[in-house]
């Protein structure tokens, strides 16, 4: 999927410039572009909606055929290969190079490799973070998703089975199911401020359920949409079964008739976060219907960005071509990389400099930066998370394979409550799919609201 890598590039590049804009004090100026540079931290739910899409894509495959679900080991095996091993290295370099007070302190330690650091309410560190691992708190909320993740999916998939074995109704609960899973992030920013302001509440998974339920549900209308296709190629369409005129294929054929559509909505929607209507950014608690508005907004800059490239048109499109452009996959299969060092880079180059914070110089930072940054995560990313990604392969592989070679009995389920055996004729994802659906990188660094 190579567009989805595209988009995972962007987000990348977009919060480096953030964070170097904010270090640099070239986001914190009260005029138009530096309010632009200062919410390049929607990057956070852009690569929210990308975990959303391709980590429950094999849930929303079987909720709809009536299957058994992804093996819950193997998928939480694969998701700490993929995560830990990098996060771990630059957390040591980290805590070595600017927490020397600290490194005999077991807490400390146990919270940052457990991914914990954001539920300590009152922690030594100022900020997100001790110095350089500030970002690392929308790491923490990417580990949270994969840990509930197949318990929602169940919970999704028992809602979804109740209405019968018709797929379109299968699907539609789905969607419901998942609408109220994003209304509850506006919940819990109610919660944030009521009785008294919980600045901590704001770093934790619940607040960020509406943009996780963005890519879960252009999940849903994929798969939806590709066992429509399937049913009419084979011949086997019932009553409520309209193939490639079903609501689903509708949908995605008018994603492919109006990227440009969705781009146009996902930037008005950021120039109006960047507007005041957000509340200003970096000067304490800006209150609950600016914090309601930038939800809303962030999600739609995150839906308008990530539809057009998870719904490509059979015949491609100039933003799918962009995206898939061979530049931008390589950022996006180093971006994991990228979030994990630009803290570690940009301090690094501020020390070497004896810059002081706020100081200026922006663009010429941002190319030293930038640079150094991509060369750690290059290296990382070939030397850390490759060989940690055959290691998860390794491990998992004998029970992949068991569970391959039970899904045509997975079916007898849907089979038994009617007669659709046009499911036994779907043809499924191949292993290959699988895993590159499951290789999604993690929410990116930014900063919420202090």
């Amino acid at each position: 999927m190579d567009a989805l890598d595209g988009v995972r590039a962007l987000a990348a590049i977009a919060v480096l410039v953030f964070h170097v804009a904010i270090e640099s004090a070239a986001a914190l100026h009260d005029n138009f572009f530096s309010s632009l540079l200062a919410r390049g931290d929607v990057a956070v739910p852009i690569f929210f909606a990308l975990s959303g899409l391709l980590l429950y894509r094999p849930y929303a495959r079987a909720a709809l055929l009536g299957e058994r679900p992804p093996s819950t080991r193997v998928y939480l095996v694969k998701r700490a290969l993929r995560i830990l091993p990098a996060y771990w290295l630059v957390v040591v370099v980290a805590m070595t190079l600017w927490a020397g007070p600290h490194l005999g302190d077991v807490k400390t330690w146990l919270q940052l490799l457990l991914l914990g650091q954001t539920y300590e309410i009152h922690p030594w560190w100022f900020g997100l973070g001790p110095r350089g691992l500030a970002q690392m708190w929308s790491l923490c909320v990417e580990a949270a998703f994969y840990v509930l993740l197949p318990l929602v999916a169940a919970v999704l998939t028992a809602y979804a089975r109740r209405g019968g074995p018709d797929l379109d109704r299968r699907a539609r609960r789905l969607l419901t199911g998942l609408g109220v899973l994003a209304a509850s992030s506006f919940a819990w920013a109610l919660l944030t401020y009521f009785p008294v302001y919980r600045p901590y509440l704001n770093t934790w998974l619940p607040r960020a359920w509406v943009f996780f339920a963005v890519g879960m549900a252009l999940a849903v209308v994929s798969e939806w949409a590709r066992q429509e296709k399937s049913r009419e190629k084979s011949g086997e369409k019932g009553a409520d079964e309209t193939g490639e005129d079903g609501p689903a294929h509708r949908f995605v054929r008018a994603v492919g008739a109006s990227a440009g559509s969705f781009l146009l909505v996902a930037a008005l929607a950021y120039a109006v976060a960047a507007s005041p209507l957000t509340g200003t950014r970096f000067s304490g608690v800006d209150g609950v219907w600016a914090d309601l508005s930038e939800l809303a907004l962030y999600a739609t800059v995150a839906a308008g960005l990530v539809t057009p490239a998870a719904l490509l048109p059979a015949g491609g499109s100039p933003y799918g071509r962009f995206l898939g452009s061979r530049v931008m996959r390589f950022l996006g299969r180093v971006s994991y990389g990228v979030f994990l060092w630009q803290f570690v880079a940009l301090y690094l180059w501020y020390d070497f400099t004896e810059q002081q914070p706020w100081s200026g110089n922006f663009a010429g930072n941002l190319v030293v930066v930038g640079a150094f940054t991509l060369l750690l995560a290059t290296l990382t990313h070939r030397y850390v998370e490759e060989p940690a990604r055959r290691l998860a392969l390794l491990a998992t592989s004998s029970r992949t394979g068991t569970r391959m070679g039970t899904r045509k009995g997975t079916q007898e389920e849907t089979q038994t409550a009617t007669e659709t055996s046009s499911q036994k004729q779907t043809p499924m994802a191949t292993e290959t799919e699988t895993e590159t659906e499951t290789e999604t990188e993690t929410g990116t660094a930014a900063s919420p609201r202090p």
